[in-house]
């Protein structure tokens, strides 16, 4: 809780310090989101620790935020061919820590290089090649400094800047998954029984869906998509509040607040000379689209944390701005 440790392994995190993706130890949780924020294809594990009799307020629409003394743990491994899985396709890159301390929130990233995981302040970039649907991508994977951290994690609020978490959010949570002894449950419902979540409100609860779940609602995909790629910045109090472009799950999408018809300030239009954020019915001329696939460091979206183009989630925005209904608004 005080100490930023210059060895990942010195925080005892892992029954094998070497693998930061199992075996947590007690009381770490492997927990999974619906939808993920994409960084060029890796792999993440996420855990989270809690300490012992402590717990959390259910928040159906905020993020939510554990005690003092809780650590969050994502650790990124790429692959070598996006379509297999499995430790043996990929590599470890970085892990990093959202340490719950007195002060506030503390972010520390951790570099592996031959089985050991190093503080990085500075941040670097490290060369990978993959293959993606029969392409050969090679590109050189950024991980964050110190303060770049800030750009996607804070939160500004009375003029006081502060880090917090991004992806404990109701929607994202809300989801089956299965336990070791093959049982499914609903994961918000087995952080209740944990003891760690309070107040919880299963009934009501929003829900986000994998963006290649085709048995779902579309909106609900796409939104939950943007939401984790977009509203930690897109909100009154982050990194991109003077756009006025709000991209939270819970905000209505038919608005010209979340983008209908809705001209951004402070950007040229990229190549195509694009006007609107989201012109309804038409993805080709929306800038959330077009953004998503251009990869100049001035014209990208997200600003950092994206090498390369997510073919699948420029896919998904597309077909669903195609059908959304031109009635929303008049873009002219």
């Amino acid at each position: 809780m005080n100490k930023d440790c210059d060895d990942l392994a010195d925080y005892s995190l892992f029954i094998d310090p070497s693998n930061p993706t199992a075996s947590p130890r007690t009381p770490g949780y492997l927990y999974q989101l619906s939808t993920e924020l994409f960084s060029n294809y890796a792999s993440k594990y996420r855990f989270l620790f809690i300490p012992q009799g402590l717990s959390f307020n259910y928040q159906a629409n905020e993020r939510m935020t554990p005690p003092v003394g809780s650590v969050l743990v994502k650790t990124f491994a790429l692959p070598y061919d996006t379509s297999l899985s499995g430790s043996e396709n990929e590599i470890l890159i970085e892990t990093r820590l959202l340490i719950h301390r007195e002060t506030g929130w503390t972010a520390l990233t951790y570099q592996w290089k031959n089985q050991q995981a190093t503080l990085l302040v500075a941040g670097a970039n490290i060369k990978h090649e993959m293959n993606n649907q029969g392409e050969a991508i090679q590109f050189e994977y950024h991980i964050p400094s110190k303060a770049e951290c800030k750009i996607c994690h804070q939160l500004v609020s009375q003029q006081t800047s502060q880090i917090m978490p991004i992806g404990l959010k109701a929607h994202a949570l809300n989801r089956s998954i299965t336990l070791t002894n093959g049982q499914t449950i609903n994961q918000l419902q087995l952080l209740e029984n944990k003891g760690w979540l309070q107040q919880l409100q299963l009934a009501d609860a929003p829900q986000s869906f994998a963006l290649n779940d085709n048995t779902q609602d579309l909106t609900a995909r796409a939104k939950g998509y943007i939401d984790i790629n977009c509203a930690h910045c897109h909100n009154p109090q982050g990194f991109a509040s003077i756009s006025g472009l709000r991209l939270g799950f819970d905000v209505d999408h038919t608005t010209f607040e979340y983008g209908i018809c809705k001209q951004p300030p402070g950007w040229d239009g990229g190549p195509n000379g694009l006007a609107y954020d989201i012109v309804p019915g038409n993805g080709d001329r929306s800038i959330i689209h077009e953004r998503q696939i251009l990869s100049s460091a001035k014209d990208r979206m997200p600003p950092i944390g994206r090498e390369v183009v997510h073919q699948e989630g420029v896919a998904l925005i597309k077909q669903w701005i195609d059908s959304l209904p031109p009635s929303l608004g008049n873009c002219q």
